[in-house]
Order: C-alpha cells, then structure tokens, then sequence
C-alpha cells in the first residue's frame, strides 16, 4: 500500500510524540513501567533562558516595541519564578531569597517605564536590573558571571521593530 506523503508526514510526526518514539524507540525504566520522569530544569538552564530574555528585552526595547518589550519582561518574571521553584537554594546559597530581595524594585522599574513608553526610563531601568542581576551573581559566590547590555542582538532571525 502506498500511503500519501503527507500522510506518512503525519505518522511520523505523532510518532515522534508518543514515549516511545520520542526515545527512537528506545525505551527507559520510566518507559517500562508507564510513566515518563518529570523534568526538572536545573538553574544554569533558568538562567540561560533568563539571559536571552534579557538581550530580547534590550531589543525590544531600543527598538520602541513597547509590546515586545512588555512580553519579555513577563517572560523574565516568569523565569525567576520558575528559578525560586526549581531551585530555591543551590550550592547552598538562598537563590529564591535573593531573587526576591534583589529583582522586584528593577522589574517595577521597567514596567513602568515600558507603560510609559519612555525610552530614558527603559534604559535606566534597565541597567537597574542588569545591576541586580550581577549583585545576584555575587551574592551566590558567581561573581564570574557579569551580566551587560547587549552590544548587537544574536536574533538575527527576529525583527524587533514595532509592527501592529
């Protein structure tokens, strides 16, 4: 029987989605008895996301595309909600603390300042929550990592200027 090729594209792709096709086949314990392990994101991972966020909101940003802007300052908050949940505290230092001492004044910051639509404000801001950002990094023994505005974006494939 030949089988149309979108048809098969079809197959193929719920295959791909099912446990066992996710794995090429390849079954693990969790596979054998029916369950698959939960994933939990480490904070390295959070906080690679939470980089790139970062360099979109400065985009997004320099660009005046107040509604971008705004998108990832959501997806921001987010991720360091998802830091104080999967990894409250990590090497032994308080993560979930610190996020919460150290980001609520910038976030609100630039809130404001993208409601306002205020370019000075945004670029102020800002620098308030990189500032935060590497005072984080400090305080949990990772001052080797030094957060900065973006010097050219890697979204090569993204347009950050407004559009409605």
């Amino acid at each position: 029987m030949k089988l149309n090729p979108i048809l098969s594209i079809c197959l193929a792709a719920a295959w791909c989605l099912t446990p066992s096709g996710a794995n090429n086949g390849r079954a693990n314990a969790a596979d054998t008895a029916g369950t698959a392990p939960a994933y939990t994101p480490g904070l390295g991972e959070i906080m690679s996301l939470q980089q790139m966020r970062h360099s979109k909101l400065w985009s997004a940003g320099e660009a005046h595309n107040w509604p971008l802007a705004a998108y990832e300052l959501d997806e921001l908050k987010e991720g360091f909600d998802d830091a104080k949940t999967f990894d409250p505290e990590h090497g032994g230092q308080p993560i979930a603390g610190l996020i919460k001492e150290i980001t609520p004044a910038p976030l609100r910051e630039l809130d404001a300042a993208i409601k306002a639509k205020s370019a000075a404000r945004f670029d102020a801001a800002f620098d308030q929550l990189t500032a935060a950002c590497n005072n984080c990094h400090q305080s949990a023994d990772h001052g080797f990592i030094v957060i900065r505005r973006p010097a050219t974006s890697p979204y090569t494939n993204q347009d950050f200027t407004p559009h409605s």
